[in-house]
C-alpha cells in the first residue's frame, strides 16, 4: 500500500481561486477608475465579451470600446463578488453576483444586479477568454408586456411546415 503525502510536492501555481479573485477585484478597479484599456488586458487577443441586450465583441480593442461606453453611459460603482471558482489544469470558470450604479443623463440613478459567468485561461497568467452576465431585474418592457392583458381568444395556427412531435 502507498501512502500519498500531501503538500510534499508545492503547486507550481498559487491558488487558482484565490488568484481569479484577486483578478477581479482588480478588473473591477480598473473599470471604477477609467482605466478601461488596463480591462481589456484581462481579456486573451481573442477574448470575448457578451453583454446583455448587445452583441458580442471579440478582442482587445474591441472590449476596451464597448468598457468605455459603459463608463461613459454612466456605469459606475461596480461590485463584483466571486461565489464559486472551478478549474483544472489550464481552464478555470469563475461564477458570481454584480452590483452596479448607472447614472443618467436627467440625473435620474438606477441600481442594476445580476450575475456573470467567466472563463479564465492560464496562458503565463490567468486572462478571460469568455465572460457574460445578465441582469436580475426585469427589463422594463418585459414588465410592460406583462401588465398588459391578453385580449380576445385567437385560436393559434400552427403551419403545414412545422413537423408534428411524436
Amino acid at each position: 500500500m502507498f501512502r500519498s503525502y500531501p503538500g510534499s510536492v508545492p503547486s507550481p501555481f498559487p491558488d487558482t481561486e484565490s488568484r481569479i479573485r484577486d483578478l477581479t477585484q482588480d478588473l473591477c478597479t480598473a473599470f471604477n477608475t477609467a482605466n478601461y484599456d488596463h480591462v481589456a488586458k484581462f481579456f486573451t487577443p481573442d477574448g470575448l465579451l457578451m453583454p446583455p441586450g448587445t452583441d458580442p465583441v471579440q478582442g482587445p480593442k474591441a472590449i476596451e470600446r464597448k468598457f468605455r461606453e459603459f463608463g461613459e453611459t454612466g456605469y459606475g460603482d461596480l461590485r463584483l463578488e466571486t461565489t464559486r471558482v472551478d478549474s483544472s489544469a489550464d481552464m478555470a470558470v469563475e461564477i458570481g453576483r454584480y452590483t452596479v450604479v448607472i447614472r443618467r443623463a436627467n440625473g435620474s440613478v438606477a441600481n442594476d444586479c445580476g450575475k456573470y459567468m467567466r472563463v479564465w485561461r492560464r496562458l503565463g497568467a490567468w486572462l478571460i477568454v469568455g465572460d457574460c452576465w445578465n441582469s436580475n431585474l426585469a427589463k422594463i418592457e418585459d414588465r410592460a408586456v406583462k401588465e398588459k392583458p391578453i385580449s380576445g381568444n385567437k385560436p393559434i395556427v400552427i403551419g403545414e411546415d412545422v413537423p408534428k412531435s411524436a
